[in-house]
């Protein structure tokens, strides 16, 4: 696979390639170039001219430029869901569903993009402004950057590239080396379906060089990104120092708070939801499992119950519902942080075991809540740690004791007492009756404190990605 620059494919200025894995076998899918700086360079270049010519295409030109690229997905949709599977480990059912978005989220956000009106105040509406009118127009940030993680890289395209190039920017992507192989091939059919060369680009290599290369050119100036807490950090001191827009989209550790007067059986099978999918590879998934005390037992025993129905196996087999990890590295993390938790007090009562890449559904018992895992330990993985509690207010103590302010959600039949829990949560998103692994493209979402800056959605992310530009018509009255 090659990356798009400019719009041509091309190999890295050096040669090097990086070999990508598929995580379930250990064999080589495909190999992507490592791009060097130059190579960056080059990309931000190219894109920076293409921009002010994209920026003049006609809005309606735009979208149908984009439903173009829609019809080119869908003629290429089962290549693409097997290569996301192949290269992520995720099952092929959810690598279709992945695929299955992208027309969801280009249409919404191009819907969005026609209808991105400005606004006017009118003479007189203050003192001394009685013959001046003023009118506000949305124009282009200019070249934007977007950092994909490894866990969802379709969905997050379209959640970054569809607005980028509706409201006339010039998009380059940077996949995860984990997986970047669909990436590629989304970028390279947005330039088949039309878009101006150099407007859209993908450039590949490692975060750590690239990435950074990337964020630090003076001629990017906006870099959308969802990683880690510690990643956005250093992304956003990267960016102050050329005064970058940035909109990150970081850790989380959602609680998933059941009350005494829960319906057990609903919250059960939303942990499957919220937890298993993606074999737990989840910002926003569940991980802290707060059970009020006289319903912990019913909720262990039949969570137990319902993950041992799950059939794990090989992503590619039409019948598994859990796959593994995206890298053995990152399952071994995982089996220490489950270790840890039961060094901390916490009881295994299912699962535990590492195979490679793959993890088995785990539930952790008796997790206290001054365990790192109830607190500030994120585990990317099919973990489920209970964490017991007496009263609502508790339960929120314990919820918003973390850093992360991702989501968080709440089981109960009373809504005054949801309401109640949801206005005291410290986090970006609430549900009740329902696993926080709640996202729609429409939503603005984002989180709290350690959990990012801004919001992402078709509400939302056009004030991220567009200035507001006032026009005075002075004395025209």
């Amino acid at each position: 696979m090659k990356m798009f620059i400019g719009g041509a494919s091309v190999d890295a200025s050096s040669g090097e390639v990086i070999e990508v894995i598929n995580p379930a076998t250990n064999e080589v899918v495909d190999t992507v170039p490592s791009a060097t700086k130059e190579d960056v360079d080059l990309a931000v270049a190219k894109a920076l001219e293409a921009q002010k010519i994209w920026a003049d295409v006609p809005v309606y030109q735009k979208v149908e430029i984009l439903y173009q690229f829609l019809n080119l997905v869908e003629e290429n949709k089962e290549d693409l869901a097997q290569t996301l599977s192949a290269e992520t480990g995720k099952p092929i059912t959810e690598a279709r569903a992945e695929i299955a978005n992208i027309p969801i989220a280009f249409k919404a956000f191009s819907e969005r993009a026609k209808h991105l009106y400005g606004e006017t105040i009118p003479a007189g509406m203050e003192a001394g402004q009685d013959k001046h009118i003023l009118i506000t127009r949305r124009e282009p940030l200019g070249v934007v950057a977007c950092v994909i993680p490894f866990n969802f890289p379709c969905d997050l395209f379209d959640q970054k590239v569809a607005p980028a190039l509706l409201a006339g920017n010039a998009a380059i992507v940077k996949p995860s080396t984990d997986n970047p192989l669909t990436l590629c091939k989304l970028t390279a059919l947005l330039g088949e379906a039309g878009v101006t060369p150099g407007a859209i680009e993908v450039i590949t290599g490692r975060g750590s060089t690239v990435g950074s290369w990337l964020c630090a050119n003076k001629d990017v100036h906006l870099i959308t990104l969802t990683g880690s807490t510690e990643v956005g950090i250093e992304t956003a001191i990267t960016a102050a120092k050329n005064l970058t827009h940035v909109a990150l989209e970081l850790g989380g550790n959602d609680a998933f708070i059941v009350l005494e007067d829960a319906d057990v059986d609903l919250a059960v099978e939303e942990l499957i939801w919220g937890r298993m999918y993606n074999t737990g590879q989840v910002c926003c998934a569940s991980k802290r499992f707060l059970i009020q005390k006289n319903r912990v037992e019913e909720f262990t025993k039949k969570a137990v119950a319902r993950i041992s129905q799950l059939k794990q196996g090989m992503p590619s087999d039409e019948t598994s519902q859990i796959g593994c990890l995206i890298s053995e590295k990152a399952a071994i993390k995982v089996e220490e942080q489950i270790r840890h938790t039961v060094e901390q007090g916490g009881k295994i009562i299912l699962g535990g075991t590492r195979n490679g890449a793959f993890i088995a559904p785990t539930v952790i018992a008796d997790v206290p809540k001054t365990a790192d895992v109830a607190i500030d330990m994120e585990i990317f993985g099919p973990v489920v740690p209970i964490i017991a509690f007496d009263t609502v207010e508790e339960a929120i103590e314990i919820a918003n004791s973390s850093k992360f302010g991702l989501c968080g959600c709440v089981f109960t039949e009373n809504m005054k007492t949801a309401m109640k829990v949801c206005a005291a949560l410290e986090c970006g998103g609430t549900i009740i009756n329902g696993a926080s692994f709640f996202r729609s493209f429409e939503m603005p979402f984002g989180g709290y404190k350690q959990s990012g800056i801004g919001t992402e959605g078709v509400l939302s992310t056009f004030d991220e990605m567009t200035h507001t530009k006032s026009v005075v018509l002075k004395n025209i009255i």
